[in-house]
């Protein structure tokens, strides 16, 4: 009886090999289920609006092209190059669009002022066109005038949607 007793005193008592038993173990499981039904739930939602981290949209490199070409511009002008402020305004007025896939996310992403965000972009399109025009004529306050257009586009449409686009698609960070 005494060997039975302590052979039972032996399994009762935990150890950091034994197992959990059967009400830790439900409890386990259950939590594990829950935060793969999390997972599943909020996780292709997550990675559909957002990019993981180091990730970037295709949008945010053109973006950052385009502010260097409004450098360009700027160096340009100030210098009279105005076969650079030419040649670059080209590149603002023809900028690349992103993948189509990225397209259809970013518009639904902006609901009912997709027609107001496309419109900045065809304004900003037309004002770098022109741009390019009075570039092209060497007139000097023309290409100014123009610049302060293509300035005036991009502005509003940052001002709109640069912050709230941040948000969605990289959680706030610039």
């Amino acid at each position: 009886m005494k060997i039975v007793a302590a052979l039972h005193a032996r399994r009762s008592r935990p150890s950091s090999r034994s197992l959990p038993d059967h009400g830790n173990r439900w409890l386990a499981g259950a939590l594990l289920a829950v935060g793969l039904i999390i997972a599943l739930v909020s996780g292709p939602a997550r990675a559909q609006d957002s990019p993981r981290e180091g990730d970037a949209l295709a949008l945010r490199k053109i973006m950052k092209d385009l502010g260097a070409h409004m450098q360009t511009v700027t160096d340009g002008i100030s210098r009279e190059d105005w076969k650079l402020v030419e040649q670059t305004a080209r590149l603002i007025a023809d900028h690349p669009r992103p993948p189509m896939a990225e397209r259809a996310r970013i518009l639904s992403f902006m609901g009912s002022d997709a027609a107001k965000f496309r419109a900045y972009d065809g304004k900003t399109h037309d004002a770098a066109a022109a741009l390019a025009e009075a570039a092209k004529s060497e007139d000097g306050t023309a290409v100014i005038r123009a610049f302060e257009q293509v300035q005036l586009s991009c502005f509003g449409c940052h001002q709109e949607f640069r912050r709230p686009f941040l948000e969605h698609f990289y959680g706030g960070n610039p």
